[in-house]
């Protein structure tokens, strides 16, 4: 495990319960907006993979109350949460660039802020891997950064953690490289309860 890793798990481990309190005080975050633009396009029953799913709620426990959905996390404190908070779903440690499935397992991947936590040189051979889990016509659901930052924050909610992203013009690219068309993408501005931050809302069609 490289250490950008290792602080992500340590970080989470760590801030488990103060992020679902920080994360609730967030205004305006769109997440059950774009979750609805993958939930109109599936019918029920569908198999869905979420990285880096977190403490499950808001998002994994709603995909749950429709679909099969196995969430993976890095953060053993956070899965703990998640099995807690979402019964109905299956959930497993790992990192998403090292988890391996078959190809055309699932009808939909989602991954709701996690991706910023992989080294942005990595980004894209994790949505070719993504691609080839999904089922032909499955849909990829992402919140990506968009910042272009790479490296570690020394202080982010008492515990360093690491971010890395690039600009949305990236993004694309590396998505239809993929082999991913993308039917929504948006730049939405929230506010954290520190302030102002920007994310890339993505859902692309295998």
């Amino acid at each position: 495990m490289t250490d950008a890793r290792r602080i992500v798990e340590s970080g989470y481990d760590r801030s488990a319960e103060r992020y679902l309190e920080w994360s609730a005080r967030i205004e305006d975050d769109p997440r059950l907006r774009f979750l609805a633009e993958l939930t109109d396009r599936r019918g029920d029953g569908a198999a869905v993979l979420d990285l880096g799913c977190g403490a499950g709620v808001p998002c994994t426990a709603l995909l749950a109350e429709r679909h099969d959905v196995l969430g993976v996390d890095l953060s053993a404190t956070q899965l703990g949460l998640a099995r807690r908070n979402v019964p109905r779903a299956r959930f497993e440690q790992g990192d998403m660039t090292g988890v391996s499935f078959p190809d055309a397992s699932f009808d939909a991947v989602t991954a709701f802020y996690s991706v910023l936590h992989v080294p942005r040189e990595e980004q894209g051979a994790l949505f070719t891997r993504i691609a080839r889990w999904l089922r032909p016509g499955g849909w990829f659901l992402a919140a990506l950064g968009c910042s272009e930052a790479n490296g570690v924050e020394a202080d982010w909610l008492g515990t360093p953690m690491f971010f890395s992203s690039y600009a949305p013009d990236v993004n694309r690219r590396s998505l239809a490289a993929a082999g991913f068309t993308l039917v929504v993408d948006e730049v939405v501005t929230m506010h954290e309860p520190e302030g102002e931050a920007t994310f890339h809302w993505v859902l692309g069609r295998r």
